[in-house]
């Protein structure tokens, strides 16, 4: 997989809907109106609800599991490490379409079992030129 680096892996499109930011706003706590208050979000420039930007980082596992990703042979677990950098370009309105575009940086091995991945991840908006979202993401993977 090492020599994969520089190659890309794109998901399948997935609907951020109302329900799926709601229960974000739940989980988190975070019930900005701009989210959550259909009404009053159609009078802000974003013309109604937006995802949080936090959602459309933690959409990184399920878009990564619509991508065509064999899965690494003998892995026990992978975790995540951090990111070097994450930068939210434009909001995914509710009702849009997202997919994930996975860049492999970097796969090195850090001590035997263990293998650090850095990956660019973006998010795309269906129809829409500018990305919601780039990530450099940093886990790791035990074998």
């Amino acid at each position: 997989m090492a020599q994969r680096a520089g190659s890309e892996r794109v998901s399948d499109w997935v609907e951020v809907t109302q329900e799926m930011i709601d229960k974000f706003a739940d989980a988190t706590g975070d019930h900005q109106f701009i989210h959550v208050d259909p009404e009053r979000a159609k009078q802000t420039p974003f013309g109604g609800t937006i995802a949080h930007g936090f959602l459309t980082l933690s959409l990184m596992p399920l878009l990564a599991s619509k991508t065509d990703q064999p899965p690494i042979k003998d892995v026990k677990m992978g975790v995540n490490y951090g990111g070097n950098k994450v930068r939210f370009l434009q909001p995914v309105r509710s009702g849009k379409r997202v997919r994930g575009r996975f860049k492999l940086l970097s796969l090195d091995e850090k001590r035997p079992g263990q293998w650090q991945q850095v990956t660019e991840f973006t998010v795309e908006i269906e129809g829409e030129e500018k990305p919601a979202m780039i990530a450099e993401w940093i886990s790791q993977i035990f074998v």
